[in-house]
């Protein structure tokens, strides 16, 4: 039984949730945001419509490559706020500080994830065989 289509609909399902709670609760995700880092508000609103974007993408044989990509790529990018929340427990009192820390390498885990739910191991291409 090949799980990697259920666990797409999962992950699509996942990001596309995520990024539209960048537009529903803002605020929080301001708080993820490095000081050293630029265009807070931007950054988060653009963070969230990618997720979302990529997330239907993820959904569609001809898309479903480019959108896993993107999403490993999206995992790295957003890395310094998950490493910014892990040291900054105080900003985030409603975390527990082990589950902070426990998101590093998670973030690692879901790319993996991602990697191996869209085949990207794989050269070949779904629609021509």
């Amino acid at each position: 039984m090949d799980l990697r289509p259920a666990i797409k609909r999962f992950l699509a399902a996942f990001f596309i949730l995520a990024g539209l709670t960048h537009f529903i609760n803002p605020q929080y995700y301001m708080r993820m945001m490095p000081d050293y880092l630029p265009w807070h508000g931007f950054m988060v609103l653009a963070s969230g419509a990618l997720e979302i974007v990529l997330g239907l993408s993820l959904l569609f044989s001809r898309t479903e490559k480019s959108a896993a990509s993107g999403l490993i790529a999206l995992l790295f990018l957003i890395f310094p706020a998950n490493i910014h929340m892990a040291l900054n427990p105080g900003v985030f009192p409603e975390i527990p500080s082990l589950v902070l820390w426990l998101r590093l390498p998670l973030q690692f885990a879901l790319g993996a994830l991602i990697y191996w739910a869209a085949d990207l191991q794989s050269r070949r291409n779904p629609e021509t065989g």
